[in-house]
């Protein structure tokens, strides 16, 4: 997993973000064991503090949690999974309409780009 951050948003939202992607998109399997803290800030270039504070934000969620000295998994629960993905979709289609309709787009437009890039599939 690559972590590429940017300055607009602090680095652990975008930890929780880029993980809570990976889960939903099934690059993170239900009830996979993720690597330690240390593992995942080493391989993040981040500070372990950092590191676990996204994972808090991520088990509060739900998407993931902890077994007492066995370390942080994906949760089992796919339904909750499903919700969370179909809520990230949502946000990107509401975001994309904005931003066509910024730009002038009218519904029918829009529905005519998304027919041309292969939205009609």
């Amino acid at each position: 997993m690559v972590f590429d951050f940017n300055n607009a948003t602090p680095i652990y939202m975008q930890i929780v973000e880029k993980l809570k992607i990976a889960i939903i998109s099934g690059e993170l399997k239900s009830g996979e064991r993720l690597p330690s803290v240390r593992e995942l800030a080493l391989a993040s270039q981040v500070n372990p503090n950092t590191m676990q504070k996204a994972l808090g934000d991520l088990e509060e969620l739900g998407l993931i949690f902890t077994e007492r000295t066995n370390g942080k998994f994906v949760t089992n629960d796919t339904s909750l999974i499903d919700y969370f993905k179909q809520k990230y979709a949502e946000d990107l289609t509401l975001t994309y309409l904005k931003n066509m309709q910024n730009i002038g787009y009218l519904a029918n437009d829009i529905a005519e780009q998304l027919k041309k890039f292969g939205g009609n599939k």
